[in-house]
């Protein structure tokens, strides 16, 4: 079966914070064609229905046909606690998210929460995620279950915790992290479109010992990326230092012990030093931006324009439950208002970049997911960019694709999610 769906269309040919918006390649009246879960050709609309006249057409109008959105990072297991009123995040970690994660031992629970997240991911137009699960070995069954049931491309891996900064029933060993990672990893990395991230959540809650164990994986299997969390509080990196007093900085408790490189995926990244910047370019590692999570939790102001003019591979995120949004939308819109606070705001084209093709190629995953290219996954989504009279009053005096697509960004949700397509499959 050929597929021809049709509309607007919105791709990028270049990273549009060095080409700027002429990256974008954009058509009035465009469309997809899709074989086998594959696209395998575009263009304009007409040009598409003279070369596939036996294609089942799908025309979505006046709706802008882009990839499907990707989440960098989240932490599914926090699906039931997002939007708990917190201070700072130990506190919020002690008061919601340990007690929440502690459930996840029980396989029942843990599929019924995986099954919700995503649902909700699909229904917020986000059809790729790299997520954390919690210590126990069902979460990550569940997870990646749910997942291939649906066709998904998701990422993840257990999460990693022996020291006694973390609770009682939330703990693992050194050999147990070893042991289980490596389990599921040979389990689910390379089956359908799934992938097992290595995961120490971050050096405060894992001994050296642990972080030695995990080092030692990842360099057994560089196939697999590896996820954590850096520099996102300065009461967070005083409490590193205090940890590892040998460190020279917070990046050093993971460099020395092998889980720095390229396929490295470093959550935050809001206050780094010099040396952390420079290690991190020269190795190629990927810097994730949480953005409704910076602002929810007052961590501070992530300098997206700096880190990218200095050529670092940054990705966008949600970190839900941190976050308070599953939205990519509203994820876009707390990335444009942290840099305006930064008097460096972002344009849309950035932004929607940011949230496709930017957090694809974060994931190393830039030739499957992330924009339309012919040989590219056929993950899709229409966006309705009038989807509420607020936005569609905004949009009626638009001049050009942009002014049409940011009042969604800005304040759009769910309701602009008119289609969903997962390996070229609708699913709503």
């Amino acid at each position: 079966m050929t597929d021809l769906i049709l509309g607007q269309t919105l791709s990028f040919s270049a990273n549009p914070f060095d080409a700027g918006p002429e990256a974008a390649r954009y058509d009035s009246h465009g469309g997809v064609v899709v074989e086998n879960g594959i696209i395998t050709d575009l263009g304009s609309a007409d040009t598409l229905r003279a070369r596939h006249p036996q294609a089942a057409v799908t025309d979505m109008g006046g709706h802008l046909i882009t990839a499907g959105f990707v989440d960098a990072h989240a932490h599914y297991p926090q699906t039931p606690i997002i939007a708990s009123w917190g201070k700072r995040l130990i506190d919020w970690l002690n008061s919601y998210t340990f007690p929440q994660e502690m459930r996840f031992a029980d396989r029942v629970y843990a599929d019924a929460v995986a099954g919700e997240y995503f649902d909700l991911l699909l229904a917020n137009g986000t059809t790729s995620v790299c997520s954390y699960c919690t210590i126990h070995p069902e979460s990550v069954d569940a997870y990646f279950t749910a997942a291939q049931a649906r066709g998904m491309r998701a990422l993840g891996g257990k999460t990693c915790m022996d020291r006694d900064t973390a609770p009682d029933g939330l703990r693992d060993t050194a050999q147990s992290a070893y042991d289980d990672s490596k389990m599921l990893l040979e389990k689910w990395h390379g089956q359908d479109r799934l992938s097992y991230v290595i995961t120490p959540r971050f050096s405060p809650t894992s001994t050296p010992d642990q972080l030695t164990a995990l080092g030692a994986l990842w360099a057994e299997h560089p196939d697999c990326l590896m996820q954590t969390h850096l520099s996102e509080q300065l009461d967070e990196i005083e409490w590193v230092k205090s940890l590892y007093p040998d460190a020279r900085d917070y990046l050093d408790t993971y460099e020395q012990f092998g889980l720095l490189g390229k396929g490295g995926l470093y959550g935050h990244a809001i206050h780094l030093e010099d040396r952390e910047k420079a290690r991190l370019l020269e190795v190629g590692a990927s810097l994730i931006h949480c953005p409704t999570s910076n602002t929810f939790i007052g961590s501070g102001l992530f300098d997206m324009a700096g880190l990218m003019a200095a050529g670092q591979r940054v990705g966008l995120a949600t970190d839900t439950g941190g976050g308070s949004s599953f939205s990519m939308l509203r994820t876009m819109a707390a990335a444009y208002e942290i840099g305006q606070l930064r008097g460096t705001p972002l344009h849309p084209a950035q932004l929607y970049w940011l949230a496709t093709a930017g957090s694809a190629q974060s994931l190393l995953l830039g030739d499957k997911i992330g924009n339309l290219e012919i040989g590219m996954e056929a993950d899709l989504i229409a966006l309705n960019l009038t989807s509420t009279p607020g936005i569609a009053q905004r949009a009626a005096q638009a001049n050009d694709v942009w002014e049409s697509l940011f009042p969604t960004i800005m304040m759009g949700d769910d309701r602009a999610i008119a289609q969903v397509w997962v390996g070229g499959k609708p699913q709503n």
